[in-house]
């Protein structure tokens, strides 16, 4: 058998992608789909038969799309791209961040392992939980590592959704355990044969669902063989995931040592070496002390490369570790005083275990404030339109423009927006400033940008609360729009800052800023009644709406700050205001996007029967279905779906009246549970695109496709 060194340096050797030539196959169905006539009516029976689709990727009950992960060898290697969820495909690219990952020399991951993981998350589209776990603070975060004890965890969708629009990288994670894992080792770690063939398969995966690496956790043991062609395995994924998923990531964890034994060292040494010079980055056990640390410091081989070693912290705190729970601070302390990267395992800790789930919020925030001083933020990259409503993905009801859209709680994390900065903060005397999410008041989504604190008698000067560090190439005429209610006695308006763009490279060094604080443009100016135009009759409910115009060359947007200040006699004055909306967009693209709906089709439809409650009727008529279009996905924030019934007995609602069903983030929408008249009728499913400055798409943009379904004949 040829060493561990000689290995690494073969030449790499390239295989078909299982599955290629079915993707061409499914691309001319959907195309065929897709080219259909939206006048065309699609007609169909209603049988009762079993859901033919596959029930891994939709639920069982209500054919809602779901995501899973694989949990055998056998399920790994017979994995086709044809045979892949739809529905699990992450939409939303990886956006852009300053400083790039590389640039970054002490990095946070963040590791999300939760009560074996797929819980509300696995829901792609979403689902009405009243009290669910979700992360916000990404401008802290670098990698996101989706965790659980299935052999291929695959992200869900919505998780990479959220990251990816806030420049995180995702990774999932590969693992093997115990008696079982050892022998899962010995098959595919046998021969080059074998590895390749489950690397390929885990680049093809990662490709397909739109994630970004992988963490490989071996928490077993191996045998020489074995163990000998782990970092062969490693190095072949690696070049392979570089090679297919540009920016990729991949990380081995502390556990096998280069004998094969399985010896969690709590630091990089000479023993687990061979793993990590295979891939890029190193993750930790968290039973370390900072003796261990000190001793990476040392080695010559690990020089320029100390942020790929990730020091784990368990948030639980479990066995000898230093830190944890409310007291991770200690542990991050340690760790960037030693210049390393910090690998932050089951921070979901703040919501598992307290029982009071109302305090989520609470909990989460006072966590990663405790950490902030060891975190750093990275600033996202942003083409215009720049725009944030501050929906976190989660909350009591939606909003759109202030008015409520649905009234029930509910978690999607691909709903989020791109998210502020939440912090508090001391100021001079007993004056304080706070930034938080607020689910009580939104203009549009789950919640808005709460403001609050208490401003001293003895401070003159507006208090100036930072919101957004970010990176934004303005145009030379822009447009920005604030929407906000300020508490009384107060006064609120933007400050933002400024950079040249000829010296506004992507590294990490300070760039000089320059203070703008636009002016207020009035009720009869041009613009606004351009942009009121647009809009059309917006109801503010006590929102406030002001628009700024900013006339500046070559200039990037770096920070946004919302200036509170008293309008009256210097006293302390308690505050509390909401933020709902920031837009920053280019005056000439103030328009309704020209682009239609094209090709809307059904397919995969589903009949189910619902059970119904004295004085309704014993059973009624459920609709399943999955709708497609084709729409360029940036021009949208959202698709809204409704349904309306053109012909039918017993209609529940007026004939023709829309009725909205949901949103969708993707052309790709599936319809789940819709009670519909009795066969024989006539209904129609419509597709709303909401442009990303949320302006109205004419109905003549929309698509639309009538659905008529008669009764069996033959039953």
């Amino acid at each position: 058998m040829a060493s561990v060194s000689e290995g690494l340096k073969r030449p790499l050797r390239r295989t078909r992608e299982d599955g290629e030539e079915d993707d061409g196959v499914a691309a001319k169905r959907l195309e065929s789909c897709l080219d259909q006539s939206m006048d065309s009516v699609i007609c169909e029976v209603v049988k009762y038969t079993p859901s033919p689709l596959p029930d891994k990727h939709y639920d069982v009950d209500t054919t809602e799309p779901i995501s899973c992960g694989l949990h055998t060898m056998d399920e790994l290697l017979s994995w086709k791209r044809s045979e892949a969820n739809p529905f699990g495909v992450a939409v939303v690219p990886l956006a852009r961040r300053e400083p790039p990952l590389d640039c970054c020399l002490r990095r946070t991951l963040v590791s999300h392992d939760m009560m074996g993981g797929y819980l509300d998350d696995r829901f792609v589209q979403g689902t009405n939980a009243e009290a669910p776990y979700a992360f916000y603070h990404w401008q802290y975060v670098d990698i996101f590592n989706y965790f659980s004890h299935h052999l291929v965890t695959i992200p869900p969708a919505v998780w990479t959704n959220a990251a990816h629009k806030h420049g995180v990288i995702v990774i999932g994670t590969f693992i093997t355990e115990w008696t079982e894992g050892a022998a899962v080792c010995e098959a595919f770690l046998k021969d080059e044969e074998s590895y390749r063939a489950v690397a390929d398969k885990l680049v093809q995966i990662s490709h397909c669902y739109g994630f970004d690496g992988w963490l490989i956790n071996i928490e077993n043991i191996l045998s020489e063989a074995a163990v000998q062609n782990a970092p062969l395995f490693l190095r072949y994924l690696t070049d392979q995931m570089h090679e297919r998923v540009p920016g990729s990531l991949v990380l081995w964890y502390d556990s096998v040592i280069d004998s094969g034994q399985l010896k969690w060292q709590n630091e990089l040494n000479q023993s687990n070496r061979v793993f990590f010079d295979a891939c890029d980055g190193f993750f930790t056990n968290y039973n370390w002390k900072e003796e261990n640390l000190k001793g990476m410091e040392n080695y010559l081989w690990a020089q320029g490369r100390q942020a790929d070693i990730y020091v784990g912290v368990d948030v639980f705190a479990r066995g000898e570790v230093v830190g944890g729970m409310f007291e991770t601070n200690k542990a991050l302390e340690i760790i960037r005083k030693h210049n390393f990267s910090a690998a932050i395992f089951a921070p979901g800790w703040v919501y598992e275990s307290h029982n009071d789930k109302s305090k989520f919020r609470k909990n989460q925030d006072k966590f990663w404030a405790l950490l902030s001083d060891y975190l750093y933020i990275h600033r996202g990259v942003s083409l215009l339109p720049f725009v944030s409503s501050f929906c976190q993905g989660f909350g009591k009801t939606v909003y759109w423009q202030g008015q409520h859209e649905t009234k029930r709680s509910w978690f999607n994390l691909t709903a989020q927006e791109i998210q502020p900065l939440y912090y508090q903060q001391a100021l001079e005397g007993q004056g304080w400033l706070r930034s938080s999410g607020c689910p009580e008041d939104a203009w549009n989504g789950s919640c808005s940008l709460l403001l609050d604190g208490l401003i001293p008698a003895s401070h003159t000067a507006p208090v100036c609360a930072k919101i957004f560090s970010i990176h934004v190439p303005l145009a030379s005429s822009t447009l920005v729009s604030l929407v906000y209610k300020a508490s009384p006695g107060i006064a609120m308006s933007l400050e933002l800052m400024t950079a040249d763009a000829t010296q506004c490279t992507c590294d990490v060094q300070e760039v000089k800023l320059t203070s703008v604080s636009p002016e207020v443009l009035d009720n009869g100016h041009q613009l606004v009644n351009q942009f009121t135009q647009l809009y059309g009759n917006l109801n503010p409910n006590g929102w406030t709406i002001r628009c700024s115009q900013l006339e500046l060359r070559d200039c990037i947007l770096r920070e946004v700050c919302v200036k509170i200040e008293r309008t009256g006699q210097p006293k302390d004055m308690p505050f509390s205001c909401r933020v709902g909306e920031l837009m920053v967009l280019d005056v000439a693209s103030l328009q309704v996007p020209s682009d239609r709906i094209q090709g809307l089709c059904i397919d995969d439809v589903v009949w189910l029967h619902g059970a119904g409650t004295s004085p309704e009727p014993a059973t009624y008529l459920l609709l399943n279905a999955t709708l497609r279009w084709d729409y360029p996905a940036s021009l949208v924030r959202h698709f809204k779906v409704y349904w309306r019934q053109l012909r039918g007995p017993h209609p529940s609602i007026p004939p023709g009246q829309l009725v909205l069903v949901g949103r969708s983030y993707s052309n790709l929408f599936r319809v789940t549970e819709l009670r519909v008249p009795e066969p024989p009728s006539l209904l129609e499913l419509v597709v709303e695109p909401v442009s990303k400055m949320g302006l109205r798409v004419p109905e003549s943009h929309w698509g639309r496709r009538s659905l008529s379904y008669t009764e069996d004949v033959t039953k």
